[in-house]
């Protein structure tokens, strides 16, 4: 498949896995919120809050897809996948604010003033449903990265951590959170149910803030990180300098940089040292094949600047020639 090909390909399953994630939660939201109430428990009303969150990132996240996917114009000349990145760190903005502070605030609040639990059994089913729900969402994702990961030939941890695609990591990583946090305020219903007391209650809104403290924080590093400009992995570099300098109009590689672009795309641009006896034709020519052969072993390269750059000044020939290369 080329290289268009795979991008749409993987743009598209990556809209897929958000919207059945967003389905999901805008659905658990709105039971929770009701548990919470009827049950009258801070943990839960923290988990609909926490569904909430997960809701609006999913939205920017979609926002973030669909503008990622706008070429190339005379303004945006390498096209617009670092918009991707701007909106996802904005979606991982509102887990914080959105989950975490919320989560955070309500447990102090029942731990200083106190609740009086109310009957558990409600909140119990909604939890088992939520669970079901978000397990298959999860699912979903881990699927897609999995799939991946055998693709890019690393292990799932590896790819989970380092992928340029923050929309399925943001998916994996929030699901994987909202499961966890359905286990806490499943126990904080449970502590409240044998004790009588809202502590334990208070306690696992806490820790659901804590939990969503977290993910906001892994997220956003990423995408931050992504914004300001990764380079492919350093493997990758090593490769692309010795594809470069296995041409033979090539003397070396004197600057090599790299830098993603999207999920999908990356760029590369190089000062190469030509030989002196090559000529201008042959120059282009080397230039145009080294292309090729970059864009055949990495179809994530989808620009190449190289730009022909005198090396180093070399001792000269007792006749006042500089030695032949």
């Amino acid at each position: 498949m080329n290289e268009k090909g795979e991008s749409a390909s993987g743009g598209g399953e990556s809209v897929t896995t958000v919207l059945i994630a967003a389905a999901a939660n805008l659905g658990i939201a709105v039971a929770k919120a009701v548990a919470g109430v009827v049950s009258n428990s801070s943990a839960m009303l923290s988990e609909a809050a926490h569904s909430v969150a997960d809701t609006v990132t999913e939205l920017l996240l979609l926002t973030a897809l669909k503008r990622g996917e706008k070429p190339a114009d005379e303004a945006h000349p390498v096209g617009h996948g670092a918009e991707r990145y701007l909106w996802a760190l904005l979606a991982a903005v509102a887990t914080f604010v959105g989950g975490a502070v919320f989560a955070l605030y309500d447990g102090v609040h029942t731990l200083t003033h106190g609740e009086e639990p109310g009957d558990p059994t409600v909140s119990y089913l909604v939890l088992a449903v939520a669970f079901v729900l978000e397990g298959y969402s999860l699912r979903t994702g881990l699927r897609q990265t999995r799939r991946e990961a055998r693709g890019h030939g690393v292990p799932f941890r590896t790819y989970l951590r380092h992928t340029p695609d923050t929309a399925v990591k943001a998916v994996v990583l929030e699901d994987t959170a909202a499961l966890v946090g359905l286990l806490l305020a499943a126990g904080g219903l449970l502590g409240g149910q044998l004790t009588g007391s809202g502590v334990g209650d208070g306690i696992a809104s806490l820790c659901i803030g804590v939990l969503l403290l977290c993910v906001a924080w892994v997220l956003g590093r990423s995408n931050a990180e992504l914004l300001i400009g990764r380079p492919l992995p350093a493997p990758v570099r090593r490769e692309i300098r010795a594809l470069l300098v296995a041409d033979p109009h090539v003397d070396a590689v004197l600057e090599l940089t790299t830098q993603l672009l999207g999920p999908r795309e990356a760029l590369v641009a190089a000062k190469v040292d030509f030989r002196d006896v090559s000529t201008a034709a042959q120059v282009e020519q080397a230039c145009e094949a080294a292309e090729r052969r970059l864009r055949a072993r990495f179809p994530v390269i989808s620009r190449v600047y190289l730009d022909p750059t005198p090396g180093p000044a070399r001792p000269e020939e007792p006749d006042g020639g500089r030695p032949g290369r």
